[in-house]
């Protein structure tokens, strides 16, 4: 799906922490957002599926748009745009359940009730997370028997199994260790094929890696967005420059 943001304002009570960012993100790309602790870059991804809205004294200015559909507009169903817009978190955050439930989880929220359904698709989502292979005979087993890096891809597949347009995450690979690291980087080159992706990231390393298109906050601004080869071997901006060379951040 594509994705429009227009002059988008974030104030937190009285902080103004998102001032005035547009980007027009395409399809079946992944997008880095990167910058300095504090930015606005997990506040702007926070933004694509609404959950700032579950802070208090948050207020949302400007327009997010997903395929021509403001998702900030009268009458949009937020539970459906959770579902269209998947998010990971920084640390793996598996239930106390079953891998298999854990993966099943989105589904039986959303009223399926078919076990051969579910079957199919719990096993759909952990071989599109890359983890069928390394689980296929565990899955009645607890999630949290799983190492670190195996959690991230369980809480990737549980977000897949509802099969969202969009995929947000927000520094899914900080906690793991490198080789962990490395599969989640593979993954996410795989999954834009299917998938619109949005990550936060610290690890400009990373960001080469993954991503199609980079943009850098600052204080609360989107100082520059390019195609990621561009942005780091040729940014427009002294900002950005001095941030990617580690002049400050």
């Amino acid at each position: 799906m594509k994705i429009e943001a227009k002059d988008v304002h974030v104030y937190y009570g009285m902080d103004h922490t998102l001032k005035g960012v547009s980007m027009s993100i395409k399809k079946n790309t992944v997008t880095a957002l990167i910058g300095p602790s504090g930015c606005g870059k997990s506040t702007f991804l926070r933004c694509m599926n609404r959950m700032n809205d579950l802070i208090d004294h948050c207020k949302v200015q400007g327009s997010i748009t997903v395929d021509g559909v403001d998702i900030y507009g009268d009458g949009v169903n937020v539970n459906e745009l959770r579902k269209a817009v998947g998010m990971v978190f920084q640390k793996p955050n598996p239930f106390p359940k079953s891998i298999f439930e854990n993966v099943a989880y989105g589904l039986r929220v959303n009223g399926e009730s078919n076990k051969e359904y579910i079957q199919d698709k719990v096993e759909w989502a952990l071989k599109q997370a890359a983890l069928w292979d390394e689980v296929r005979d565990k899955t009645k087993k607890s999630a949290l028997a799983l190492s670190g890096g195996q959690q991230q891809r369980l809480c990737i597949a549980r977000a897949l199994a509802v099969e969202p347009s969009i995929l947000l995450m927000d520094e899914p690979a900080s906690a793991l260790d490198p080789i962990s690291t490395a599969k989640i980087e593979e993954l996410i080159y795989n999954l834009k094929a299917e998938y619109t992706i949005l990550i936060v990231t610290h690890n400009m390393q990373q960001a080469t890696r993954t991503s199609d298109k980079t943009a850098f906050f600052y204080m609360g601004e989107l100082v520059e967005f390019d195609d990621t080869r561009t942005l780091f071997t040729n940014p427009k901006k002294e900002r950005t420059q001095n941030y990617i060379t580690g002049r400050f951040g």
